[in-house]
This record gives structure tokens, sequence and C-alpha cells, in this order.
């Protein structure tokens, strides 16, 4: 299944409910991943520009676009990013469909 990397931002209500009622979020982000059909792989929170940092496997990108839009629509969401990942192996097969696709691609203004 395809892996998929959300980076969180909560907003000023987001953290405002993480210091009134602190609690583990992963209890919270695994079932609803599981409900959206995917997996979680891995949890974190973090520092610097992001809060947290979420690893899942999903069927298709709709569904993570679908959950990332669900928790933000809650408020206590300031900024998602979703990313498509790929291991290090696997990403081997895009470099080799990209190194067919160059010697045909026209750039702007040839």
């Amino acid at each position: 299944m395809p892996l998929f990397i959300s980076y969180v931002s909560y907003s000023n209500a987001g953290i405002k409910g993480l210091v009134d009622k602190p609690s583990d979020r992963s209890a919270v982000i695994g079932p609803i991943i599981e409900k959206a059909g995917g997996k979680l792989q891995g949890a974190f929170m973090t520092t610097g520009a992001h809060d947290a940092l979420i690893v899942a496997e999903f069927p298709d990108g709709a569904d993570a676009v679908a959950l990332g839009m669900a928790a933000a629509a809650s408020g206590a969401i300031a900024k998602i990013e979703t990313v498509r990942a790929w291991k290090m192996g696997e990403f081997k097969s895009v470099a080799e469909k990209a190194a067919k696709l160059a010697s045909v691609y026209v750039p702007p203004g040839k």
C-alpha cells in the first residue's frame, strides 16, 4: 500500500485542547486512519515548522487527503501537508520511468 506522510500544524484552538486535556493522540489518529482504509505506521509530536508528523499507508492518495481535510475542518488544525513517500528501493522504478521520458520531453521555449 502506498505510504503517505502528513505534516500537521495545530491551530491555537488545537494547542489549547492539548494543554487543557493532554493525551496520546495516536489513540484517536489510528482508528480514524483505519476507518479511511489505511494503517498507521507512526505518529510523532515534533518541534520546528510543524507540531506533528503522521506516517500512514493508504490504498489511494484521495483517502489520505480526505482524512486531512476532515481533521482540518474541525478547526484544531491550522495547516496540514500530505506527501506521498516511497522507500528508496521502490523509487527506482519511478526513476526508470523518468529516464525513458527524459529523451522525449521538450522544455518550454524549445
